[in-house]
Formats: structure tokens, sequence, C-alpha cells
């Protein structure tokens, strides 16, 4: 019985809920010493105000952190268990002041003893009702939940993330036609763009690692380095990495230094049919190359890696980091509606005919990763989620820096937002490409 009670799912709910408590009594000291509620009557409002932005924070919390996985879109997290949270907290409470206190008040129970037992029931009720009907996610229902299930799983990294069911399709097509449609995920070369801000320490092991296990694999490929104006000895690395083989070239920024416009100036110098962006330090697996590669043969547009799904990983990554890129994720997601949990990430994949597509690109700096993959799903090329591993470096020093990054990503993510509400499809793409694999799920 205590074993089941000690669970850390049950833990992390009674924790979640006294942190939500914390912020109501704060809110409400807050508003009455600081802003003037002090009247019987804006007291309870202030009352109110608290108990409703703690109500919400208490959700986000449990969503996030106690009852992870399943379907993130506006629909189902703002219209159905959002509103079925603030039923069963209402009801919890209503139980417990109406009922539970009458009781044990009855009973002679002493008032501090009736307040935790009241406290305690109150909150294993809204529990059950939450665990059994708030967060459990349907597995069929909108267009962006459909075939979807609310199995939660534990990767390697972090916490679970959502994990799509394959959808099974009949296999209408004969021989002839397969071989037909075989053709539409021909990838003669294969370009790798690697952006590089003085990585004197990092470019060579990355750039010999690619290419060796593309060369394994008998990859046709071109590794391009924009050296972003390093002041270290990164162009003299390139030139002899250049040296001792053809495939891999640089070239020097001919923008402003910048992630973004480092990335944009080797996105119009690539020669490939399609186009990986890679990082310089090595914080990226070769091994996921190939994962994208074979997507791309069967006819997707863009393959973008997730190391929050099933099957992906981190190593090393910063707490303070994980938390604002969950965070930002998690708003991408419910306000495109989308599956893709590590939209953030800017180790994708590309045809060439998506980057013209999406051109031009306006991102300066690292927003540029965001700007990339919603252009191209509100554009309408179709795409599929791959999981992939990352390992923070271990030369060097990270160029992102959050303070910096926040409002340029808000600025990208709400622009695209905007496009895809109000340009009535004038920048969709009209001709969609057919994807030969049935067995994976795809989006388009």
């Amino acid at each position: 019985m205590l074993k089941k009670i000690l669970q850390p799912k049950i833990l992390k709910f009674l924790f979640g809920g006294g942190v939500a408590a914390i912020l109501n009594l704060l809110l409400i000291f807050l508003l009455i010493e600081n802003f003037g509620f002090n009247t019987p009557l804006l007291r309870n409002i202030a009352n109110v105000i608290s108990i409703e932005i703690s109500l919400i924070f208490s959700f986000f919390v449990y969503r996030i952190w106690v009852w992870t996985g399943g379907v993130w879109t506006f629909r189902e997290v703002i219209l159905r268990q959002l509103p079925l949270y603030h039923i069963s907290a209402g009801t919890a409470v209503i139980i417990r002041i109406f009922f539970l206190f009458p009781i044990l008040d009855w009973l002679g129970i002493q008032y501090t003893v009736n307040t935790i037992i009241g406290v305690l029931l109150s909150a294993s009720i809204n529990y059950l009702i939450s665990d059994r009907f708030v967060f459990k996610s349907p597995s069929k229902g909108n267009s962006h939940g459909k075939g979807i299930s609310s199995e939660v799983y534990y990767p390697e990294a972090l916490a679970p993330a959502l994990s799509p069911k394959p959808r099974l399709q009949k296999n209408k097509f004969n021989q002839k036609e397969r071989e037909k449609r075989a053709n539409v995920g021909v990838i003669n070369t294969l370009s790798i763009v690697i952006p590089a801000y003085n990585e004197e320490d990092c470019i060579t092991p990355t750039v010999n690692t690619i290419t060796q296990f593309l060369e394994q694999k008998n990859i046709n490929y071109e590794i391009l380095i924009v050296n972003d104006n390093s002041r270290d000895n990164t162009e003299k690395i390139l030139q002899n990495l250049h040296s001792q083989n053809n495939q891999v070239r640089y070239i020097n920024n001919y923008y402003p230094n910048g992630f973004g416009f480092a990335v944009r100036c080797g996105l119009e110098n690539f020669q490939g049919d399609a186009v990986a962006i890679v990082m310089a330090d090595g914080s990226d697996a070769p091994e996921d190359i190939l994962s994208y590669y074979h997507k791309l043969k069967e006819g997707y547009d863009c393959i973008f890696g997730s190391r929050f799904i099933k099957g992906g990983k981190v190593i090393d990554y910063p707490s303070h980091k994980l938390f604002v890129n969950r965070l930002a994720n998690l708003f991408i997601q419910v306000l495109f509606g989308l599956s893709l949990n590590d939209t953030t990430n800017a180790f994708k994949i590309y045809r060439r005919e998506v980057i013209e597509g999406i051109s031009p690109l306006i991102s300066h700096h690292f927003n540029l990763t965001v700007e990339l993959p919603l252009k191209s799903i509100v554009r309408g090329y179709n795409f599929t989620t791959v999981p992939i591993t990352w390992k923070n470096r271990t030369a060097g020093v990270s160029k992102l820096k959050l303070k910096e990054m926040g409002s340029r990503y808000l600025f990208i993510v709400l622009y695209i937002w905007l496009e895809k509400h109000l340009s009535r499809g004038d920048y969709h793409r009209r001709k969609k490409r057919v994807v030969i694999n049935s067995d994976v799920k795809s989006n388009a």
C-alpha cells in the first residue's frame, strides 16, 4: 500500500500541488499588500484571481511533468483538458468543504487534523479524476490527434514525449506503379552545411567523422562549411581539410556575423539535391544523417530529428537550457497543433525544392532553426520525425545566448503563425510529393 502511495507519479502530483498552493498564497499577499486589494470586495477578487492563476499553473505542471505524452493541440489542451481540470479541482474542493469537513467536525476531530485529512482526501479525489478523465488523451479525435496513442514511454534522455502510432495503409499499387513512384526519392548528392565560428578545436573531428561514415555507406556527398568570420585558426584548418578531400569545401560568410546568416549563406551555395544542417561542435550523430537520407529516399520533403521521442537521447544537456527548450517547444506545439516536439533543434534535412520554396529566409541568428521547419510545414511540404542523439560539446564555447534569443524566436514564431492564418495559402505548395513507404507516419 505504502509503495503505491509513494510512487513517483503521485509524489510529483503532490509536489506540483504544493508549489501551486504556495503560488496561490503569494499572489493573494501581493494583491492585497502591494496592489491595494484591501476592501472586502477586492479581497474576494484577489482570491479569485490567485486561485485561477494557481489552477492554470498547476494544470501545466501536471500536463508537462506528471501526465506526459498525449496530444498537444489547442483543441485538446485548452478546450478539453483545461476546463475538465477546473471541474476536477472544483469538485475536490466542494467535497472537501461541504462533506469531509462537516463529517470530521461532527466526529470531533481536532481542526488541524481535520484540515490535513481534508486536504489529503481532496487531493486524492483530484488526482483520481485527473488521471482517469482529464489528462487521458483520446486515441482518435480531431485531425491533429488522429492515430495518436495516449501511451506514455520513457526514452533514454528526458521526460517522455509524444509517440505516434504508424498508420498502416493497404498497398494499392502494382509493381510498375511502385517502380515509377520510387523515382521521387532519388538523391544523387547529399549536402551537409556546417556553420563554423571559432571552431578550431571541433571542426576537424566533426568533418572527419561525417566523411568517414558517409563514405562507408557509399553516399555521394559534399560538405560545405561556412566560416563565419572566425578569429582563430578555423579558416586555416578548413583550407587543410579541403586540400585533403575535395568533397569538403568552405566559403567565408558574406553576410554579417551570426548563426542564421552563416546558415543562409550555406543554403544559397550548396550543390546537392538535399541539404542537412549540422553543428560544427560534433553534437549531432553522423548515424542520424543516414536515417535522414533513407527517409528522403522514401519521398519525404523534410526529415526532422527529435531528441525527445522514443529512441531519442541527449547527453550532458545544461539544465537551464533544457528547461527553456521544453517550454519553447511546448509553446510552438500548442500554437501550431504539431506532434513535432523538437522544432528548435537545428539538425534537420530538407530537399532543395523546400529551401527554394521557403525562401527568402529572414532570421539573422539561432531563430533560423525555427523558421526553417515551421515555414516548411506551413507551406505544405510533407515531413516525418525520427529519433536522434545529441551530446553537448566537449570543446569550444556555445554561441547560443538565451537572453538575446527569446524575443527573436517569438518574432519568427508569430510571423509564421500569421502567415498560416492570414495569407490565404498564397505561399502554400500546390503539388504534394508521394511518399512510397506507407508504414511510416507522415505529415503533410
